[in-house]
């Protein structure tokens, strides 16, 4: 996949264990398979974020697993159970990938361009203002 790479993102994940760094590039991947326009940052100095008028989400290796944090406001319809917590948080959900997890990668593109199309429509604290969801 061809996407403008953000050294600082590369540097996260290369310091991150093999499984974990699998996790991330996959994700990363997706998350630029969503829209060719998504860019990469880092954000509290060291998190990697992917950005396209708004966040859309944010890696942050844990432990035992990796999160990936959706900023959708919590109306990104989920109708395959992928998100794993958050799911009464105002501002992001969280998927958790622990070790030797699948990724739903149809589920999480699908929110991510979901999450893309909120945040073209003006982002989602003006969407759920206004009570609608853009459409996908």
């Amino acid at each position: 996949m061809r996407h403008r790479k953000d050294p600082r993102v590369d540097a996260y994940i290369d310091a991150l264990p093999p499984w974990q760094q699998a996790i991330c590039h996959r994700v990363r991947d997706l998350v630029h398979e969503a829209d060719s326009e998504v860019e990469e940052t880092i954000k509290r100095s060291v998190q990697p974020y992917f950005v396209l008028r708004g966040n859309i989400c944010a890696l942050l290796a844990a432990k035992d697993h990796v999160n990936v944090f959706l900023y959708d406001g919590a109306i990104v319809p989920d109708p395959e159970g992928t998100i794993t917590a958050g799911h009464q948080n105002t501002t992001a959900r969280t998927v958790a990938f622990r070790r030797g997890d699948e990724i739903n990668e149809l589920a999480l593109v699908a929110m991510f361009r979901q999450i893309i199309a909120n945040n073209r429509a003006g982002g989602w604290r003006r969407l759920k203002a206004g009570g609608t969801s853009a459409p996908s």
